[in-house]
């Protein structure tokens, strides 16, 4: 039987590193690195890739915020550890 502290360790681990993935993708692969073929794409008069440049990878950043506390919430009850 694997130690529970682990998993919950494990699970936090994987988490946190599928949420900085997708921040990475968000900040620097759509604000900096792809920034001309997603001009490309216009929303509001305005390039995709200007957008994410100054406020998509910010929007993303808050929505990964919230998303961190709910499944961190989730995994807390699901091993035990949480604060009521």
């Amino acid at each position: 039987m694997s130690n529970p502290a682990a998993a919950y360790w494990r699970e936090n681990i994987r988490l946190v590193s599928i949420l900085l993935v997708i921040w990475f993708v968000a900040s620097y692969l759509f604000g900096i690195i792809l920034v001309e073929p997603l001009n490309t794409i216009k929303i509001g008069g305005a390039g995709l890739g200007f957008w994410f440049a100054q406020q998509g990878s910010i929007y993303t950043f808050l929505i990964l915020i919230f998303v961190y506390a709910r499944k961190m919430n989730a995994l807390d009850r699901k091993y035990d550890v949480h604060e009521d």
